[in-house]
């Protein structure tokens, strides 16, 4: 039991620990629970489900190398900006190749339209 002044007891000595204390434990430490689930129909495998939930603060999570939702775009407003200036600069890319290659096309036309217009005014 807390009294004010007075700090928690450890986990395990005496009257057991609350939510809060068990919780701050969890994130400080982290736990990991794994599972599978398999359906089978006569010996045949129909669905195998994997679940892994890692339970731990920020903190402890990017010590250990987890850090995925600061790139995923639906959680991180910094790399929905990142990959809408990505998806921009591919977009411009293809724009510029699309007017090169128009560019290139009227050249041939204009071209070909000069030559039929030569072989015309050539011609007996």
């Amino acid at each position: 039991m807390t009294t004010p002044g007075r700090l928690p007891e450890p986990y395990g000595q005496g009257g057991g620990a609350n939510l809060a204390d068990i919780l701050e434990r969890v994130l400080d430490k982290g736990i990991v629970i794994a599972g599978d689930i398999r359906i089978n129909l006569l010996d045949i495998e129909l669905l195998t489900i994997k679940l892994r939930l890692i339970v731990a603060s920020v903190d402890k999570a990017k010590e250990m190398g987890i850090d995925w939702w600061e790139t995923d775009p639906a959680l991180s407003s910094r790399a929905r900006r990142d990959e809408l200036a990505r998806e921009n600069a591919e977009l411009r890319e293809r724009l510029a190749a699309l007017e090169e290659l128009e560019a290139g096309r009227d050249l041939v036309r204009s071209s070909t339209t000069s030559a039929q217009e030569q072989a015309h005014r050539e011609a007996p």
